[in-house]
C-alpha cells in the first residue's frame, strides 16, 4: 500500500475511533442522568411512605418480566440509584463531575466515600486524569484522600505564601508497592525502580505532573550538580523536583534541597512561571523533627515520606484526626 493511501485510510479510521468514543461518552452520560431520575424517583417514593423493600423488589421482578433484554435493574441495584441521587441531590455543583464517569466509577465513589469532601476529591482525581476504574480503586485503596489532607496540615509557611494553590496537590506519604523493591535499596535502586514505572509513579503523584528528566544537570560555578527527578507541574505553572533519600529524614538534607530550589528559579525558571517547589521524598520521617527543619526554610519544601507496602486507611484516619485535634488546640491557644 502506498503512503498517500495508508495515510488517507488512518484518517478514515480516526474519524471512526473518534465517532465511537463519543458515541460511548454519550451513552454512559444517558445511562448515569438515567439511574439518577429512577433514584429520584425512588426516593421520592420512599420519604412519601408508599414505598418499601418489598416494593422494590416487585419493581425489579416487574422490569425483568416485561423486558428481560433490560439489565441493571436488580432491587440491589435500584437501591444503590437511590443512593446515588440522595448523596449528590443536595449539592448540584458536583453535577458536571458524576456527570463524566461511568456509573462503575459513581458506584464505587458514593459507597466507599464516607464524607462529602472525600467524595469531592475522588471525583476531581478521577476526572481530571481520566483514571480507570482499577486506577481509582487503587487510589482509594491507598488513602489518597486521606495522605493529601494530612500533606495539607503540614505544609510549611512558605509554601502556603506561593502564588499558585497547592492544597491537595502533595501527599504525606506515596505508595510505591508497584516498584517491587527489596527491603535493603539504595537511592539509584529507588531511581532507577521509579525510572522503570514512571506511568505508575506520575498516577501515584496524583496528576498534573510532567516528567522532565532524572540525573537532570544544573550547572553553578564550575560545578556540576544533578537533581534525582525533575518534573513541571502543569497547574502549578512550575518546576517540582523530587530529591530520594533511603534513610529517616535528617535536617541536613534540607540545604541540599534549598540549594537546588535556588539554582532552579536563577537559571531554568522561565519568566511567566511559579517559584520551584521541593519534595524531599525519604524512607522515614519525624513529623516534629520535620516541622523544626522547615519554620525557618525560606524555600517552598515539602518532606514526604514513601511506603513500599499498602498503610491501613484507619491507620491514616487515625493520623488525621490527630492532626485536626492538634491543628483546633493551635488555633484555641491563639485565641486565649
Amino acid at each position: 500500500m502506498d503512503l498517500q493511501k495508508q495515510e488517507s485510510f488512518q484518517t478514515i479510521l480516526t474519524l471512526i475511533q473518534d465517532s465511537r468514543n463519543h458515541v460511548f461518552v454519550t451513552v454512559n452520560r444517558t445511562l448515569v442522568e438515567l439511574y439518577w431520575r429512577v433514584g429520584e424517583y425512588v426516593s421520592k417514593k420512599v420519604d412519601q411512605e408508599v414505598w418499601g423493600k418489598s416494593t422494590v423488589q416487585e419493581l425489579a421482578l416487574f422490569i425483568q418480566r416485561e423486558h428481560p433484554e433490560i439489565k441493571g435493574f436488580t432491587a440491589s441495584n435500584i437501591w444503590r440509584m437511590k443512593q446515588f441521587y440522595e448523596t449528590y441531590v443536595g449539592n448540584q455543583k458536583l453535577a458536571s463531575l458524576w456527570r463524566e464517569l461511568s456509573w462503575t466509577h459513581n458506584r464505587t465513589i458514593f459507597s466507599r466515600c464516607k464524607t462529602d469532601e472525600e467524595r469531592i476529591f475522588y471525583l476531581h482525581l478521577t476526572t481530571k486524569n481520566r483514571l480507570s476504574v482499577r486506577e481509582m480503586e487503587r487510589q482509594i485503596s491507598s488513602g489518597a484522600f486521606e495522605r493529601a489532607m494530612l500533606a495539607d496540615g503540614k505544609l510549611s509557611e512558605t509554601v502556603k505564601k506561593l502564588p499558585q494553590e497547592t492544597e491537595s496537590v502533595f501527599r504525606d506519604s506515596y505508595l510505591l508497592d508497584f516498584l517491587d523493591l527489596p527491603a535493603e535499596h539504595s537511592e539509584k535502586d529507588l531511581q532507577k525502580a521509579i525510572i522503570t514505572s514512571l506511568k505508575k509513579f506520575i498516577l501515584e503523584l496524583g496528576g498534573g505532573f510532567a516528567f522532565i528528566g532524572e540525573e537532570y544537570r544544573l550547572q553553578v560555578g564550575n560545578d556540576d550538580f544533578y537533581l534525582d527527578l525533575l518534573f513541571y507541574h502543569r497547574n502549578l505553572n512550575c518546576l517540582v523536583v523530587f530529591e530520594l533519600k533511603v534513610d529517616k529524614f535528617r535536617p541536613a538534607h534540607m540545604g541540599q534541597l534549598e540549594f537546588y530550589l535556588e539554582a532552579l528559579d536563577r537559571d531554568v525558571k522561565l519568566e511567566h512561571e511559579n517559584p520551584s517547589i521541593g519534595i524531599l521524598l525519604c524512607r522515614e520521617k519525624d513529623d516534629e523533627v520535620v516541622k523544626y527543619a522547615l519554620s525557618r526554610s525560606l524555600s517552598p519544601a515539602f518532606v514526604a515520606e514513601y511506603e513500599t507496602k499498602l498503610i491501613p486507611r484507619d491507620v491514616l484516619r487515625r493520623k488525621m484526626n490527630e492532626l485536626y485535634q492538634l491543628l483546633e488546640g493551635n488555633e484555641n491557644e491563639k485565641d486565649w
